[in-house]
């Protein structure tokens, strides 16, 4: 199966947004948490501290033009249209149906973004629009949808890829393959009650801040919404650092107990989220990993940990229950980043996602997708 990432190019009057994602064009990614400002994690939740962390798109204005309307149907095949929305704040995002780099960060963000609102959330709407082409079907959009508990929470559109792309043209969304990968504009808008719209955000590839772009969302829709209430809660929004290999930390284990990391041994770290069953055989590639730790209690390897980025899973039990069901225990321990800072810290920009680690908490070797086991041993070997 490809892999997914995501990049793209956005209109010229959304000045910041462009320059940022001419960027991202340039090196591949979406942003990186991972090498930020010296000092990062301080503290200071105002716009200004927002806008010097790079792992945070703080928007950009469109000025209030008129959003196109979409006439497309929903992940229960119902039809329906952006129209039907006045009278409410929409939070529109393009999304990838097999996404497994920077869309389920712009997924989360939105949820979170409406719970933040508490029962204003009520009077927003969130909208996705397919932006795989290779992946159409209402099926497609059902699975997302399910893999990421959005179920019903929000309308996953799609329709024939005539309609889609038109779509894409109307909003300015660049949609291509690229040697088998789907790159496409990580676009997200927020429209308000008469259509307009306002603000265009670009998701960052970074897994630290998705509270934080919740929280900016938030903020948007709650500047125009009546009385424009206020957040459930808020947080600082300056740049957060991640972990990285040579710090010592200590997660918290899945069922339980706690998993330290960091250097005084070689190591292979392997980072994944339940949600990954949508696009390949999660159960069947833990289980085949039992294989290599095995082999690496006999010393011949580094040992196995893997970690759950907890920041983009549909609920905070979710990887305890997936391991719970599957069937047979793991020969490694697994542990949970519920922060994203050890994901971003050590690079992380996909799932799942391999890091080799040396005794001295150096990157030997990484990989993005999954191996047979006698090629991840043999990764392996170079520690």
């Amino acid at each position: 199966m490809s892999r997914h990432r995501r990049r793209g190019a956005w209109r010229p009057v959304a000045g910041a947004a462009c320059a940022l994602l001419l960027a991202a064009c340039a090196s591949g990614a979406v942003g990186s948490a991972g090498t930020g400002p010296a000092g990062a994690g301080r503290m200071g939740g105002g716009m200004s501290a927002a806008q010097s962390n790079p792992a945070l798109d703080t928007g950009s204005s469109l000025g209030g033009q008129p959003a196109p309307d979409i006439r497309l149907v929903n992940q229960f095949g119902q039809r329906m249209a952006l129209s039907q929305f006045r009278g409410k704040v929409v939070i529109l995002s393009f999304v990838d149906s097999k996404c497994t780099t920077v869309c389920p960060l712009t997924t989360v963000s939105m949820l979170e973004a409406k719970q933040l609102l508490g029962a204003a959330g009520r009077q927003v709407q969130l909208i996705g629009v397919d932006a795989n082409p290779q992946a159409i079907s209402r099926s497609d959009a059902m699975a997302y949808s399910r893999a990421h508990g959005m179920v019903n929470q929000w309308d996953f559109l799609t329709g024939s890829l005539a309609q889609l792309e038109a779509v894409w043209r109307s909003y300015h969304i660049a949609v291509q393959i690229q040697r088998g990968m789907i790159d496409h504009t990580p676009a997200l808008f927020v429209i308000d009650q008469r259509g307009r719209e306002r603000k265009i955000y670009l998701t960052q590839m970074a897994y630290t801040s998705v509270g934080q772009s919740a929280q900016v969302l938030a903020q948007e829709a709650a500047s125009l919404l009546p009385g424009h209430p206020a957040l459930g809660s808020r947080g600082s929004l300056a740049y957060i650092s991640g972990l990285p290999p040579t710090a010592r930390v200590v997660l918290p284990g899945v069922p339980a107990g706690s998993v330290p990391l960091g250097p005084g041994q070689p190591r292979l770290v392997m980072f994944f989220a339940t949600w990954v069953a949508e696009t390949s055989d999660l159960r069947g590639q833990l289980l085949a990993l039992n294989g290599y730790a095995k082999a690496a209690r006999h010393g011949r390897l580094p040992g196995l940990v893997a970690v759950d980025e907890g920041t983009t899973e549909p609920s905070p039990g979710a990887a305890a229950a997936y391991v719970k069901g599957l069937g047979k225990p793991l020969a490694y321990p697994v542990a949970v980043d519920a922060t994203g800072r050890l994901a971003d810290g050590y690079g992380v920009a996909d799932q799942p996602w391999f890091v080799l680690l040396s005794a001295s908490g150096k990157i030997i070797w990484k990989h993005d997708g999954w191996l047979s086991v006698p090629a991840v041993e043999a990764a392996a070997r170079k520690a």
